[in-house]
């Protein structure tokens, strides 16, 4: 394993990070058992960034890393956590919370669950419109200067929020989805946050498991976000799986799997980019890690490029209600 520091001011990690959401039932059932085993084989292979929200399974994602964390070394990895997002008693999404006082609330919460006594990276799920971006950082950075949070993280913002939030305290990185089906960061956010001295947290590496090779019409099942999702619709999931069988065609004849290569091609575009990979069984987190042995030229990125152009995704990565409220979607002012 390689590591890496996130951002001018962010702590070391590893170079790829496990994305624990998929393990709470955001794309079906999930087996415990097999969820824990696979946090510590990645921990035995070198993954130290493990990703959450408190929101995941409400609550229960952070119960569930608690366990598998039971008899280990905590200052052996570092627990990134998503909060802000709000939920109903069946799952519903009823929108943000990132006012001062429920973001202290809310990390209370979150470091019982985990059962540790800080966070390393805080982040708030979402810009909540009703609040200005500068009173939630300013309230995680009061959580830091009293030592329950470590490094503060942003996630789905634009450049303007970026810019103001990176004003009141450094920024370590941006969560945010990019992968061959998802590059719109390229245009504005990156560069902005590469200005900033701030690193990019990749999520959706897969593009929500299109890209992997595995994934069929009949997998999405009861729970699964992909069955209300525009890229796994219709016509949409006829011309993504094209694009998807023209990436395994490429990546075969590379000697690797598709989700390999659409994992080499994420961490190929910048050493300040840590893809998380969202695996939820040994075998996934395996084959996905096995990209780390896989360089990529330059005449193996535009193969890859080529096999999946960007903009040629059919379907926002989120229904369109989703994304008016993605302020990462919106476009720089002025």
């Amino acid at each position: 394993m390689k590591y890496v520091t996130l951002g001018k001011t962010g702590p070391e990690v590893s170079a790829y990070g496990l994305g624990c959401m998929g393990m709470s039932g955001m794309y079906g059932p999930a087996d415990r058992a097999e969820s824990i085993a696979t946090i510590h084989a990645a921990m035995e292979v070198g993954v130290t960034l493990l990703d959450t929200g408190d929101f995941y399974g409400m609550g229960h994602n952070e119960m569930l890393i608690a366990e598998a964390l039971k008899g280990k070394d905590r200052d052996k990895v570092q627990l990134s956590v998503k909060f802000g997002a709000q939920r109903d008693p069946i799952g519903n999404w009823l929108g943000y919370d990132a006012r001062p006082a429920a973001v202290k609330s809310a990390l209370a919460y979150t470091l019982t669950r985990l059962g540790v006594d800080h966070i390393d990276i805080y982040r708030p799920s979402r810009l909540d419109p009703n609040v200005p971006i500068e009173d939630t950082i300013g309230a995680i950075a009061e959580m830091v200067e009293a030592g329950y949070v470590r490094h503060i993280g942003l996630s789905e913002l634009g450049v303007d929020s970026i810019r103001k939030a990176a004003a009141v305290h450094p920024i370590s990185d941006l969560q945010i989805e990019y992968s061959l089906m998802s590059r719109g960061i390229e245009d504005e956010i990156l560069p902005t946050c590469r200005a900033l001295g701030i690193s990019i947290t990749a999520y959706g590496v897969l593009s929500r498991g299109l890209l992997s090779g595995h994934w069929n019409k009949e997998a999405a099942g009861k729970g699964d976000f992909r069955a209300h999702s525009p890229r796994f619709q219709g016509e949409n999931a006829e011309r993504n799986m094209a694009l998807a069988n023209a990436l395994q065609k490429v990546a075969e004849e590379k000697g690797m799997t598709a989700s390999q290569a659409a994992i080499a091609w994420v961490a190929a575009q910048g050493a300040d980019i840590v893809p998380l990979i969202g695996a939820r069984k040994r075998n996934q987190l395996s084959e996905s890690l096995g990209a780390l042995d896989k360089p990529l030229t330059s005449t193996d990125l535009a193969a890859l490029e080529a096999a999946v152009p960007k903009g040629a995704a059919a379907g926002g990565r989120y229904a369109e209600a989703q994304l008016a409220h993605l302020d990462s979607e919106k476009r720089k002012a002025g």
